[in-house]
Protein backbone atom coordinates (compact mmCIF):
# COMPACT_ATOMS: atom_id res chain seq x y z
CA UNK A 1 0.00 0.00 0.00
CA UNK A 2 0.94 3.72 -0.36
CA UNK A 3 0.49 6.66 1.75
CA UNK A 4 -2.93 7.22 2.00
CA UNK A 5 -4.03 10.57 2.77
CA UNK A 6 -7.92 11.23 3.42
CA UNK A 7 -9.87 13.39 0.44
CA UNK A 8 -12.28 15.85 2.07
CA UNK A 9 -15.15 15.05 0.40
CA UNK A 10 -18.72 14.02 0.64
CA UNK A 11 -19.86 10.47 1.65
CA UNK A 12 -19.88 8.56 -2.05
CA UNK A 13 -21.80 5.01 -2.68
CA UNK A 14 -19.91 2.55 -4.60
CA UNK A 15 -21.23 3.20 -7.80
CA UNK A 16 -20.30 6.94 -7.34
CA UNK A 17 -16.99 6.33 -6.06
CA UNK A 18 -16.31 3.64 -9.61
CA UNK A 19 -17.39 6.72 -11.88
CA UNK A 20 -15.50 9.54 -9.79
CA UNK A 21 -12.19 7.32 -9.44
CA UNK A 22 -12.38 6.88 -13.11
CA UNK A 23 -11.56 10.11 -14.00
CA UNK A 24 -8.80 10.72 -11.63
CA UNK A 25 -5.34 10.58 -11.96
CA UNK A 26 -4.78 8.88 -8.87
CA UNK A 27 -5.90 5.79 -7.05
CA UNK A 28 -8.15 6.29 -4.05
CA UNK A 29 -9.10 3.51 -1.72
CA UNK A 30 -12.58 3.69 -0.44
CA UNK A 31 -13.54 3.00 3.12
CA UNK A 32 -17.07 3.40 4.78
CA UNK A 33 -17.86 6.19 1.89
CA UNK A 34 -14.80 7.95 2.19
CA UNK A 35 -11.98 7.85 -0.79
CA UNK A 36 -8.35 8.31 0.67
CA UNK A 37 -5.40 9.04 -2.15
CA UNK A 38 -2.89 6.78 -2.55
CA UNK A 39 0.31 8.43 -3.03
CA UNK A 40 3.73 6.96 -4.23
CA UNK A 41 5.81 4.58 -3.00
CA UNK A 42 10.06 5.07 -2.74
CA UNK A 43 11.68 3.33 -5.16
CA UNK A 44 12.58 0.08 -2.71
CA UNK A 45 8.57 -0.58 -2.48
CA UNK A 46 7.79 -0.31 -6.34
CA UNK A 47 11.06 -2.59 -7.10
CA UNK A 48 9.83 -5.32 -4.60
CA UNK A 49 6.68 -5.14 -5.65
CA UNK A 50 7.53 -6.01 -9.23
CA UNK A 51 10.10 -8.58 -7.77
CA UNK A 52 6.73 -10.54 -5.81
CA UNK A 53 4.45 -10.05 -9.14
CA UNK A 54 7.09 -11.57 -11.45
CA UNK A 55 7.86 -14.44 -9.26
CA UNK A 56 3.91 -15.29 -8.84
CA UNK A 57 3.47 -14.85 -12.40
CA UNK A 58 6.16 -17.08 -13.23
CA UNK A 59 5.48 -19.36 -11.22
CA UNK A 60 1.50 -19.35 -12.02
CA UNK A 61 1.75 -19.06 -15.72
CA UNK A 62 -0.64 -21.95 -17.35
CA UNK A 63 -2.79 -22.52 -14.61
CA UNK A 64 -5.90 -20.50 -13.49
CA UNK A 65 -4.45 -18.33 -10.92
CA UNK A 66 -3.77 -14.37 -11.70
CA UNK A 67 -1.68 -12.35 -10.21
CA UNK A 68 -2.42 -8.49 -9.39
CA UNK A 69 -0.51 -5.54 -9.22
CA UNK A 70 -1.15 -2.02 -7.22
CA UNK A 71 -3.66 -1.31 -9.85
CA UNK A 72 -5.90 -4.21 -9.54
CA UNK A 73 -8.61 -3.12 -6.76
CA UNK A 74 -9.96 -5.28 -3.95
CA UNK A 75 -13.32 -5.93 -2.77
CA UNK A 76 -13.16 -6.59 1.17
CA UNK A 77 -15.63 -9.60 1.71
CA UNK A 78 -18.96 -8.86 2.84
CA UNK A 79 -18.38 -4.77 2.61
CA UNK A 80 -18.53 -1.83 -0.09
CA UNK A 81 -14.65 -1.48 0.77
CA UNK A 82 -11.77 -1.31 -1.97
CA UNK A 83 -8.11 -1.61 -1.35
CA UNK A 84 -5.26 -1.74 -3.40
CA UNK A 85 -3.03 -4.15 -2.23
CA UNK A 86 0.16 -4.00 -3.45
CA UNK A 87 0.41 -7.59 -5.09
CA UNK A 88 -2.52 -10.07 -4.76
CA UNK A 89 -3.25 -13.39 -6.43
CA UNK A 90 -6.29 -14.87 -7.32
CA UNK A 91 -7.22 -18.40 -8.05
CA UNK A 92 -11.36 -18.17 -7.26
CA UNK A 93 -13.68 -18.47 -10.44
CA UNK A 94 -15.76 -15.70 -9.03
CA UNK A 95 -13.10 -13.72 -9.42
CA UNK A 96 -13.05 -13.72 -13.37
CA UNK A 97 -16.75 -12.91 -13.71
CA UNK A 98 -15.94 -9.13 -12.44
CA UNK A 99 -13.62 -6.26 -14.05
CA UNK A 100 -13.69 -3.65 -11.90
CA UNK A 101 -12.15 -5.62 -8.77
CA UNK A 102 -11.17 -8.81 -7.10
CA UNK A 103 -12.77 -10.26 -4.23
CA UNK A 104 -11.27 -13.84 -3.40
CA UNK A 105 -7.63 -13.53 -3.25
CA UNK A 106 -5.67 -16.57 -1.64
CA UNK A 107 -2.80 -14.73 -1.10
CA UNK A 108 -2.18 -10.63 -0.76
CA UNK A 109 1.02 -9.03 -0.31
CA UNK A 110 2.01 -5.24 1.32
CA UNK A 111 5.04 -3.56 1.05
CA UNK A 112 5.65 -1.94 4.13
CA UNK A 113 6.76 2.02 4.50
CA UNK A 114 6.88 4.24 7.78
CA UNK A 115 3.32 5.96 6.74
CA UNK A 116 1.32 2.51 6.61
CA UNK A 117 2.84 0.17 8.69
CA UNK A 118 0.92 0.22 11.45
CA UNK A 119 -2.80 0.41 9.14
CA UNK A 120 -1.06 -2.72 7.31
CA UNK A 121 -0.71 -4.80 10.10
CA UNK A 122 -4.13 -3.23 11.71
CA UNK A 123 -6.65 -2.26 10.76
CA UNK A 124 -6.12 -3.37 6.88
CA UNK A 125 -5.20 -6.79 8.05
CA UNK A 126 -8.30 -7.42 10.26
CA UNK A 127 -10.64 -6.26 7.27
CA UNK A 128 -8.86 -8.67 4.80
CA UNK A 129 -8.69 -11.56 7.29
CA UNK A 130 -12.47 -12.23 7.21
CA UNK A 131 -12.08 -13.25 3.55
CA UNK A 132 -12.59 -17.03 3.88
CA UNK A 133 -10.30 -17.79 0.88
CA UNK A 134 -7.40 -15.65 2.07
CA UNK A 135 -4.78 -18.42 3.05
CA UNK A 136 -1.78 -16.26 3.00
CA UNK A 137 -0.72 -12.72 4.25
CA UNK A 138 2.50 -11.55 3.80
CA UNK A 139 3.78 -7.85 5.30
CA UNK A 140 7.45 -6.95 3.36
CA UNK A 141 9.55 -4.19 4.72
CA UNK A 142 11.06 -1.96 2.08
CA UNK A 143 13.86 -0.45 4.50
CA UNK A 144 15.08 -3.56 6.14
CA UNK A 145 15.74 -7.27 4.88
CA UNK A 146 12.43 -8.83 6.89
CA UNK A 147 9.14 -10.68 6.07
CA UNK A 148 6.33 -11.26 8.02
CA UNK A 149 3.77 -14.52 6.59
CA UNK A 150 0.43 -14.84 7.84
CA UNK A 151 -0.74 -18.28 7.25
CA UNK A 152 -5.47 -18.78 7.25
CA UNK A 153 -4.07 -20.96 10.70
CA UNK A 154 -2.89 -17.64 12.31
CA UNK A 155 -6.14 -15.93 11.42
CA UNK A 156 -8.72 -17.59 13.49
Amino acid sequence: MMIAAKENSPQLTPTEYFAWEEKQLEKYEYMDGQVYAMGGGSKNHCLISVRFITLFSNHLEGSSCETGNSDLRLNIVETNNYTYPDVSVTCDERDRTTTQYITYPCLIVEVLSENTEAYDRGGKFRKYRNNPVLQDYLLVSSTSIEMDLYSCSHFY
